[in-house]
């Protein structure tokens, strides 16, 4: 299997306000892309496992145009905090660049 950080061109995260978290994940073509709205990556319940946060705020945008997936939820610590360990959140990709996709199409 071939996971995300594999096939990602580009990934960032980053804050959208004090309270709130954006990832985008940027693919090189419509097959990667394919692939990886495909996957877990798109699965909010994954993705509040993984941080922490209500499924029910988990937005998941497939910008095929863009060939990108925007992932929003609020930050588990809001910016600022005493116990808010990237201020940024720069490093808030990470935990998804394990996520495996589904095989390549043939076709």
């Amino acid at each position: 299997m071939t996971a995300l950080g594999d096939v990602a061109r580009l990934i960032r995260s980053k804050n959208a306000g004090p309270f709130w978290l954006t990832i985008d994940v940027f693919f090189a073509g419509p097959a990667d892309f394919r692939r990886a709205a495909a996957s877990p990556l798109t699965d909010p319940e994954l993705i509040a496992g993984l941080y922490q946060v209500p499924a029910d705020a988990v937005q998941v945008f497939l910008l095929d145009q863009l060939d990108a997936i925007k992932i929003s939820f609020p930050r588990p610590v809001v910016q600022g905090a005493l116990t808010d360990a990237d201020l940024h959140a720069g490093q808030q990709y990470i935990p998804l660049l394990s996520i495996e996709l589904p095989p390549e199409d043939p076709a």
